[in-house]
């Protein structure tokens, strides 16, 4: 067998609040080199989807649930190994020339990483009685008597949502035992989202992710606009000039969609913009920065989802006539949403938030 590289990779994580929490080093084993059928066959791993996220964190706020977050530490390096993988002696390790390592779990950077830890996880808590959902493999639920308890599952990431602070407990124990976990309490920081708590309710929003977006992209100095889309513009394949840094368009839409999870009011010209990945304009960056210079008004913009909700599902569509200018075709849009009759209609921003918030513009959607 021939034998894959390795290196080490040196990251510095941040708080949410910018400051440096620690430094990580990590030794990477390189994926790329490894040959399916030989050395891995399956790679697929679920993970939480962000409407569940939304979901989850919409019943908690309703029925005043717990809201706890663990992470696991290494994640990947739990995972068992069926495959034979050699690789080569990593940098800094002394060695007789000629020799290689063998694999026994899983390591990160390979292919099969993401899958092996998600199988050992699963095991795990099938055995300790939860069951897993069908409609997101990453949702496990337990069921206790009067009790009530939802884990979501995101790689090394957990969110326990639930009625018994005995079962979070139970499990956290199990966790740790079974890996080393860190249990950071209630739930602030997830993916990027920060999650707020008060008596009105619970609210996200991605201010540090949309405040870096624009960092990145060197549209903090620039102008502001009232809308996320030109009205007067239809997109669409044109001929203008084309833009030149496809892989940049392509990134922005990337993080843009991303950013959709607490966003809706830019999801319609996101999903627009998306269409042009393989051959995307002048006209078309314009429109993605005014994107940006439309974010600039509130980067910290998020969703509430209050305490007194009403659980019914509401959803409406509407469709146009030939509205395409490619195909000619027809376009219908729907939009859908989960206990939301309480609020219809009410204004925008919470004022329990307003106060302390207002310097920082920021403001939440009622969901």
């Amino acid at each position: 067998m021939k034998p894959i590289g390795c290196k080490w990779v040196y990251r510095i994580k941040y708080k949410v609040d910018g400051y440096i929490e620690r430094y990580k080093a990590r030794l990477v084993g390189k994926g790329y080199n490894q040959i399916e059928g030989r050395d891995y066959f399956d790679t697929f791993s679920p993970v939480a989807k962000p409407t569940t996220i939304r979901t989850l964190l919409a019943i908690a706020s309703i029925h005043n649930w717990h809201l706890h977050q663990l992470d696991v530490n290494n994640a990947f390096l739990y995972g068992e190994l069926q495959e034979t993988v050699c690789m080569t002696i990593p940098e800094g390790v002394s060695c007789s020339s000629g020799k290689v390592c063998k694999l026994k779990k899983s390591l990160y950077g390979l292919k099969q990483a993401s899958r092996k830890w998600y199988e050992k996880l699963t095991t795990l808590l099938l055995a300790e009685g939860y069951c897993q959902s069908t409609a997101d493999y990453s949702l496990f639920t337990l069921q206790h008597g009067s009790d009530f308890t939802a884990l979501l599952v995101y790689v090394g990431d957990i969110i326990l949502a639930g009625t018994s602070l005995v079962e979070f407990q139970r499990i956290k124990n199990i966790l740790d035992n079974q890996f080393k976990i860190k249990d950071l309490g209630i739930l602030k920081y997830f993916l990027r989202l920060e999650v707020a708590h008060c008596k009105e309710g619970i609210s996200i929003s991605q201010i540090k992710y949309c405040l870096d977006l624009l960092d990145s992209s060197g549209l903090l100095g620039a102008k502001l606009v009232p809308t996320p889309l030109d009205t007067s513009v239809k997109l669409h394949h044109d001929t203008s000039k084309p833009f030149t840094d496809v892989s940049c368009y392509r990134r922005l839409i990337g993080r843009l969609l991303y950013l959709n999870t607490t966003r809706p009011d830019i999801s319609l010209v996101t999903q627009q913009l998306s269409q042009f990945l393989n051959a995307p304009t002048t006209i078309h960056y314009k429109a993605v920065s005014r994107i940006l210079r439309y974010l600039k008004n509130a980067p910290g913009l998020g969703l509430l989802f209050p305490r007194k909700l009403e659980a019914q599902i509401l959803g409406y569509v509407d469709a146009d006539w030939a509205g395409c200018v490619d195909t000619g075709r027809s376009t219908t849009g729907f939009v859908s949403f989960w206990a939301l009759h309480s609020y219809l209609g009410k204004q925008r921003s919470s004022q329990s938030f307003q106060g302390p918030l207002q310097k920082l513009n920021i403001g939440f959607y009622q969901l």
